[in-house]
């Protein structure tokens, strides 16, 4: 299949079979449960070709519909379903079956899809994305920022291959890697910690302490801070989730 990219909607293909293998195996890995796979974004379907040799079902959910029309006819005889729907307004309540959810999703939507995948109700066992490599650093890393907290609140997350800006067609101007998360049964965390961790990120580069001032005296925010396990001069992306739990117990 041959079709010009859409700038706006951020299309870059991955034509690179070993690769796309990779992610599907990655998907499927270590759960014979899993039958059925959501796929985010088919665009030119090289991704799909590698999930229908893994799962029994693949629902392709697609925002191009000239992509999503012509995307039935290269898989013939398959087990797939093409979608023609925003991926942030699909509505995953359908799916009565363990399932998957994988794709490669353009940067200017990552950040919302993560957050719609980790919050629904009828949990993913399993969401397999190839993103941006500097947000996949950014959300497994040590250093922490709201994305990663988030992500880190709801799913056990690991970093998986990088793949080279080469290998996608049009070539991007920076590097992609996988991320792999698995959902916790609950959230580590209660939701009025976030209020919190937003007060405390409204400068990010300065101490926690100055962002926190008007809660607490100084003194009593650095005993508190202290008694949390946390440094006195720490700066917001320095505290783990756990940390920001205890903090708002103390605060909020």
């Amino acid at each position: 299949m041959s079709m010009k990219n859409k700038k706006e909607l951020g299309q870059n293909w991955l034509k690179n079979r070993t690769i796309l293998n990779e992610i599907a195996r990655l998907a499927a890995e270590g759960d014979t449960e899993v039958g059925l796979c959501v796929e985010i974004g088919p665009g030119l379907g090289y991704l799909t070709s590698s999930l229908l040799r893994k799962f029994e079902k693949v629902i392709a959910v697609e925002y191009d519909s000239d992509l999503a029309r012509k995307l039935p006819g290269s898989f013939p005889g398959t087990n797939l379903t093409v979608v023609n729907e925003d991926i942030l307004k699909y509505d995953f309540s359908r799916i009565n079956e363990p399932y998957v959810i994988v794709g490669n999703i353009p940067y200017y939507i990552t950040s919302p899809i993560i957050r719609k995948v980790l919050t629904l109700t009828n949990k993913p066992r399993r969401v397999v994305l190839l993103v941006q490599k500097e947000v996949a650093e950014r959300i497994v890393n040590d250093k922490e920022t709201m994305l990663s907290l988030f992500v880190k609140d709801y799913a056990k997350v690991t970093a998986d291959m990088v793949v080279p800006k080469e290998e996608f067609v049009p070539v991007p101007k920076v590097d992609s890697q996988v991320i792999v998360m698995e959902s916790y049964e609950r959230p580590l965390v209660d939701e009025k910690v976030f209020d919190l961790i937003k007060t405390g990120f409204k400068a990010p580069r300065k101490k926690l302490v100055h962002n926190l001032a008007g809660l607490r005296s100084r003194e009593e925010l650095e005993r508190i801070m202290e008694e949390c396990g946390i440094l006195g001069d720490a700066r917001p992306g320095d505290v783990g989730i756990s940390e920001w739990g205890k903090l708002a117990e103390r605060l909020v």
